[in-house]
């Protein structure tokens, strides 16, 4: 077999065949893992007469003369279209507000760069395609606080871990709510929280927010009935399920028992349905409207769910790579006889979405309302699993047979598999990005900003096949500046700013991307510092980037500082004796280091305080305050000072990963103490920075 075909057949897909890992060594995919990869690209390799057919049916498909559904192009710049049409070939251009343009391509053969903002239609010579003309910059924070240069300054928090009175055993957007209107008060911009995206109904042992069914749409789970039904409702479904006591008991636990809340709180939405269902309720017309707006997609997922559950009652796979044929199809005869026959779950589903999303509308609301120049900001995971409802329905456009991770690198000397899949680069240009564009538009539409998780994503991301070692991966590439055109397009319209997290390898070039477009990039402060131990000067901090203590995968400032996740990898032996030795004798310098570095400021360690921790906080956050971010991000447990982390990476269920709860009621966690304090301490230092830098 030819090794030279078959690298030729993998560039062609997008692979990388060479590449550098986090130690700076070029390394070689393995001719094995080539194919494995081709495979799951839909590009059969495992003979010659396989890798010549597929290089064929590439070749073929790349010498189509055909236009692309979509393209994109920067406002202002003409679009070349010499491979396709003769100079001087006339175009009618139909533009998004109905007025009409008769053009012709130049003397190169290039559409006019006179095209305003916006999706428009284009027809030449027969072929039409939808043109993208982006902005050359996204929604930035100085345009969504109203000033120059942008000093804002917010929290992030976990959504389940807010407690309210009521909550059932996790935070929802009532709690969300509450949490938004008094840090408004305290002078916050945005509120970023974690993903909401759509879960496993069926599945109550899922609730990684990270590996989600579908990122269209959200997690009905996290809805608040009462805000949108009213209180007599919700509790007339308490009443008629007996669930008071339940509710009660998972409201106390000190942990959230995901599968037992879960379940309760899928038997009063149901409750609710049936009674929303009898008589004419006045907001039938709103939940008719929205099932009419979310069109096929709506559909698609609800019908998902329902399968799924009817599977689940009979004890059936839920995966629907596994389903029969008929069944993997959302387009056939046999679904569309299911949906006939189970119109009053679909419904249910449905009923579930329209709830939280009007839910997330009012959070969003409440924030803006209380003075927040951002308010939200969303969370968008890196990709869906491939067993879930978006993979289901838009086969053409993710990869469900590969999933995503990372090589092997210094941290982590077998790679990182996240069991995820992610879009297809061929099925996103083949169906003019329709997935990307509606994820977009679904994530922005109730918020004043997207977090993009391991945003290195837009431009390639490591495949693995299913159920290989993430050694045997390869890099994909996608067509980055498409998606950053798309990016910038979508945040111009909806008045949102987009944050990209950029820990980890990231590819040369991206981040100069990222920032030419105004997407503001993340720098930890915990991972702040030089291989000699010196951390980052508060003015050597860039001014593209915002600035935070840590994030969800890291262990809070306190459990950082008291060896904390040490300890966890100790006890679930997850590390060797050397490895300890040799990791909290690193900590002990980093600790000395980061002393050292917060104490070049004389109002630090300078107040009386209880102990050394606050002292310590309490200066990290004014040293970020001081930086030149135009975003600093401050996680709600470094406010109040909390011990343990949220998610401890390469754990499933021997660490409490996405069930901790914070202390204290939403409305008044930030009357703590702590809390308090240390968002004075912050806007402060943000008033500051900013009459520095003017």
């Amino acid at each position: 077999m030819s090794d030279a075909q078959l690298q030729r057949l993998a560039s062609r897909a997008g692979l990388a065949v060479d590449w550098i890992d986090a130690n700076g060594r070029a390394q070689q995919v393995s001719a094995d893992a080539l194919r494995a990869v081709l495979n799951g690209l839909g590009h059969p390799a495992d003979t010659d007469e396989a890798i010549a057919a597929s290089l064929q049916a590439l070749e073929r498909a790349q010498q189509d003369r055909h236009l692309a559904p979509l393209l994109t192009v920067d406002v202002g710049s003409s679009l070349d279209l010499a491979t396709h049409f003769a100079p001087g070939t006339p175009c009618q251009v139909y533009l998004e507000d109905g007025s009409t343009l008769d053009l012709e391509l130049d003397a190169q053969a290039r559409l006019p760069g006179t095209l305003p903002v916006g999706y428009q239609r284009v027809q030449v010579a027969g072929q039409s395609f939808t043109l993208a003309v982006a902005p050359q910059r996204c929604f930035s924070v100085a345009e969504a606080v109203g000033c120059q240069p942008a000093r804002a300054w917010g929290l992030s928090v976990q959504l389940y871990a807010l407690r309210r009175s009521g909550d059932g055993g996790f935070g929802d957007t009532q709690a969300l709510e509450q949490l938004a209107r008094a840090a408004a008060e305290r002078g916050v911009d945005a509120l970023a929280i974690s993903p909401l995206h759509a879960m496993f109904s069926a599945d109550t042992q899922r609730y990684s927010p990270y590996s989600p069914s579908s990122r269209l749409f959200l997690n009905s789970l996290y809805a608040s009935p009462a805000c949108i039904l009213g209180e007599r409702a919700w509790r007339s479904a308490i009443e008629a399920t007996g669930l008071a006591d339940e509710l009660q008991e998972l409201e106390q636990q000190s942990l959230i028992d995901w599968p037992a809340a879960a379940k309760t709180k899928q038997r009063l939405l149901r409750a609710l349905y049936d009674d929303f269902r009898q008589g004419e309720h006045p907001q039938q017309a709103d939940f008719l409207s929205f099932r009419q707006a979310g069109g096929e997609a709506l559909e698609n997922h609800c019908r998902f769910e329902a399968v799924q559950a009817e599977r689940a009652a009979q004890g059936e796979s839920l995966d629907w790579r596994q389903w029969p044929e008929d069944w993997r199809d959302p387009g056939s005869a046999t679904l569309t006889q299911f949906a006939a026959e189970q119109g009053e779950a679909i419904g249910f589903y449905a009923f579930n979405q329209w709830l939280i999303a009007r839910c997330l509308e009012r959070a969003q609301q409440a924030a803006r309302g209380s003075g927040m120049g951002i308010g939200l900001i969303a969370d968008l995971a890196v990709g869906a699993d491939g067993a879930g409802s978006q993979a289901w329905s838009r086969q053409d456009e993710l990869l469900a047979d590969l999933t995503v991770g990372a090589p092997p690198d210094i941290l982590n000397r077998t790679g990182q598999g996240w069991g995820i899949s992610a879009f297809s680069p061929e099925g996103l240009k083949r169906n003019g990005f329709r997935a990307f564009i509606e994820m977009l538009r679904a994530n922005f539409a109730h918020a004043g900003g997207l977090r993009i998780d391991h945003v290195m994503g837009l431009q390639r991301l490591w495949v693995i096949p299913r159920g290989a070692s993430p050694r045997q991966g390869a890099y994909l590439y996608y067509p980055v500046d498409d998606l950053l055109r798309l990016l910038a397009l979508e945040s111009s319209r909806h008045q949102a700013i987009v944050l990209g997290e950029d820990l980890g390898t990231v590819p040369e070039g991206l981040r100069e991307k990222l920032s030419a477009r105004a997407m503001l990039g993340m720098r930890v402060l915990l991972f702040e510092q030089d291989h000699g131990g010196r951390f980052t000067p508060i003015l050597d901090w860039p001014d593209n980037a915002l600035a935070t203590t840590s994030t969800h995968d890291l262990p809070t400032l306190n459990g950082w500082w008291h060896h904390r996740d040490i300890e966890w990898n100790v006890q679930l032996g997850l590390i060797d004796t050397p490895t300890v030795e040799q990791w909290s004798e690193h900590r002990q310098r980093e600790r000395a280091a980061l002393r050292q570095a917060l104490s070049q400021d004389p109002q630090n360690f300078g107040a009386a305080l209880r102990n050394e921790t606050d002292a310590l906080l309490d200066a990290s956050v004014r040293y970020l305050g001081h930086t030149r971010a135009p975003l600093v991000l401050l996680p709600l447990e470094d406010a109040l000072g909390t011990l343990e982390q949220a998610n401890l990476p390469g754990t499933l269920d021997t660490h409490p990963n996405w069930r901790r709860r914070l202390p204290g009621d939403a409305t008044h966690l930030l009357d703590d103490d702590n809390a308090a304090r240390r968002l004075e301490l912050l806007a402060v230092a943000r008033q500051q920075a900013l009459e520095r830098d003017r």
